[in-house]
């Protein structure tokens, strides 16, 4: 599987494939997107999700993969630190504003930034074309983000700093996705990256969160459980796919391609939360989906 990923590096068939893990990831992250904006706080639910992928990588990092080379222990810890303020960022997000408005500015902001990244690090370089497609994608997003927040009625006074969260935790997105890319390729064993990721990324947020579960109902412990188990075998297939497709693929169309998750998080709500989608709904959905197919084909 290693020899064989490592093979299609900068190849058309790799391209493809990252495509395909691009688009994957992007309805997994939707999900990934909901199981944390559920009923529980969105501290304890990152917490629960986080202990469940530790612990689950832990044995696939001690025992199934290469060990890393010394020089991805400072990569490691980078990719740490990055993570744990985009997580902070996330919870304070999720905790101040609604999701169907919050989320589309998140994803909206992060493409933005990790292009501008991936030409910086990576030399990655978008044409005018798929620059057109980034911008019609960015207007279906944060045309749905104000389409949505018309529509709030609850907790309005807190959607400004709920916003302003927003745009920090797509800085944060941006962030790691570029340095995630550079780490994955900084490795001779693609899954020795992720198997050290996940177990290093699960310590910080079930520790911080501590104090939360001493005051957690204990009817509330096995549900929010099972809800980490679950999140983190979509944590697994999303953030693991999305890592993939920057290591095989290019970083700026990934990045973009991902994106497409504000249109299966607004399906999920319409299909399981019983949201009404309607005409304008449904407009800016198809500009964000063209935006991402303009990216694809103009490059």
């Amino acid at each position: 599987m290693t020899a064989w990923l490592v093979s299609l590096e900068g190849t058309d068939t790799g391209r493809q494939v990252a495509m395909a893990l691009a688009l994957l990831a992007a309805f997994l992250h939707a999900l990934f997107g909901a199981l944390q904006k559920g009923r529980h706080d969105p501290w304890m639910s990152r917490a629960a999700i986080d202990i469940s992928y530790a612990l689950i990588a832990l044995p696939f990092a001690l025992f199934v993969v290469p060990w890393p080379e010394p020089h991805m222990w400072p990569i490691f810890a980078g990719a740490f630190v990055i993570h744990t303020g985009y997580k902070v960022a996330q919870a304070m997000t999720y905790q101040r504003g609604a999701y169907a408005v919050v989320y589309p500015v998140v994803r909206g902001t992060g493409p933005f930034f990790a292009v501008i990244g991936a030409g910086l690090i990576f030399g990655e370089h978008f044409t005018p074309g798929q620059w057109g497609g980034v911008v019609v994608l960015l207007s279906g997003i944060f045309g749905l983000a104000l389409y949505n927040l018309r529509t709030v009625t609850v907790d309005r006074d807190k959607m400004i700093p709920a916003l302003g969260w927003a745009v920090v935790t797509g800085a944060f997105v941006a962030a790691y996705t570029t340095y995630d890319a550079y780490g994955i390729r900084a490795t001779a064993d693609p899954f020795t990256f992720l198997a050290w990721f996940f177990l290093i990324d699960g310590l910080f947020m079930p520790v911080y969160t501590w104090r939360r579960w001493r005051t957690l109902p204990s009817s509330e412990v096995i549900p929010l459980m099972k809800r980490g188990v679950v999140g983190a075998f979509v944590a697994y297939f999303s953030f693991g796919a999305i890592l993939l497709a920057t290591r095989i693929g290019h970083v700026g169309e990934a990045a973009v391609l991902r994106e497409t998750s504000v249109v299966f998080s607004a399906l999920i709500a319409w299909l399981v939360l019983g949201d009404r989608v309607g005409p304008r709904r449904l407009t800016l959905m198809v500009l964000i989906a063209a935006g991402a197919v303009i990216v694809k084909l103009a490059g």
